[in-house]
Order: structure tokens, then sequence, then C-alpha cells
């Protein structure tokens, strides 16, 4: 990844604070539109929809705030460690069970902080090489030390995630946006924890691979 026109520190929290606020904004923003909904219509069909509505985006919006909370906060910040069976949970509400499924295949324990957080945002990342919904799955392979991390995308039009794959290759951070900065901190995180990221083409698969 190109270094050269790095944000500056102020820039990045920013960027990822804008990056939040475009994933919730969505899911909060239904929620009250169904709440208005319940206080201004009383078909009972029209109440058991919106509420419906509302139940699934609520879901949304905190699975939306828990991968955050872990994927760019300071979750956990007394100690170093993150449990992987939490990463595994917040993983699971994140990618949802409907247009994509996550298949998790790794150890049991604990690994440094850092390192979970890039496994997230990796698979952040590789949810967009599905755009038409598809299978993930996700290897941690090695000890908890020294990990290294295999990503499957099994879809159909499974295709190198665009933005991630930019920056792998080299692409400078001079016109960072809301859509790219996940993708451009992903790339520093791997820096941060000595773990190249590879981006592959496996037949019809990509492979996102982070080795130690």
């Amino acid at each position: 990844m190109n270094q050269k026109s790095s944000p500056t520190d102020l820039e990045l929290a920013a960027l990822l604070s804008s990056k939040i606020c475009h994933d919730v904004i969505g899911p909060v923003g239904a929620i009250h539109n169904g709440l208005e909904i319940l206080d201004e219509d009383d078909d009972p069909e029209t109440k058991s929809y919106a509420l419906d509505v509302i139940r699934n985006v609520t879901e949304q919006a905190s699975a939306k705030l828990q991968f955050a909370r872990f994927a760019f906060g300071a979750a956990g910040s007394a100690g170093s460690l993150i449990d992987l069976s939490t990463a595994e949970q917040i993983s699971r509400g994140y990618v949802g069970q409907n247009k994509h499924k996550l298949e998790w295949n790794g150890p049991v324990g604990h690994m440094a902080k850092d390192k979970v957080k890039l496994l997230l945002n990796l698979i952040a990342g590789a949810i967009t090489a599905l755009p038409r919904g598809g299978e993930l799955k996700v290897s941690l392979i090695g000890s908890l030390e020294e990990p290294s991390f295999e990503l499957r995308c099994v879809g159909p039009s499974a295709r190198p995630p665009q933005y991630l794959t930019d920056f792998v290759a080299g692409q400078d951070a001079s016109d960072l946006d809301a859509m790219s900065i996940q993708a451009y901190y992903t790339c520093r995180l791997a820096l941060a924890v000595k773990m190249p990221l590879e981006i592959l083409q496996d037949g019809d698969d990509i492979l996102i691979v982070a080795k130690s």
C-alpha cells in the first residue's frame, strides 16, 4: 500500500466515523419509519408488519454497531487479547443469514486484539467480493500467537473486493471516502501486525489471505 498520501490521524478518525454512520443510518431510519406507522395506522395487519420490520432492522443495527465497536474501536481495551468465540459471534451477526452464509474454521482461545480487528475487517471486505451472495469460508491457520487467515469467497459472480484489491496493489490514499476507508484501514492493520495481504483468484473463488 502506498503510504505517501496517508491521511492524518484526525482525517482517519473522521472517515471511520462517516463509515459507521453510513452503515447504521439506514436501519435507524427504518426503525423510525416503523414507529411512525405504529402511531398512525390502526390496522392490525399493518401494525404486525411494522413490528416485524422494526425487529429485523433493530437486529441489523445492533449487529453493525457491535461489529464497529470491535473492528474499529477500543472494545475490550482493558486487555490485549480478544476471545475468538466473541469474534465469531460478532462476525455471524454482521454477515447475517440471508444473502451471505459464514463458515468459521478455527481454534478456541484468545488472540491479539489488532489481529482480531484485522480478521473482522477482512470479513467485511470479503462480503463485498460476493455482490450476489454466497458462502464466506473463514479459516484461522497456525498458532494463536502467529496465525494466518484465509477467507474463501464462494458464489455467483465472485470478484476481487474493489477497494481492498486497489490498496493491496499499491493505490495511494489521496481520494479516501466513507466507502473506501475500511479497505485502507484494513491494510493499515495488516501492516501494523506484520501480516501481508494477498488477493487471489482460485477457479471461480476469490481468496483473501493474511500470513504471519
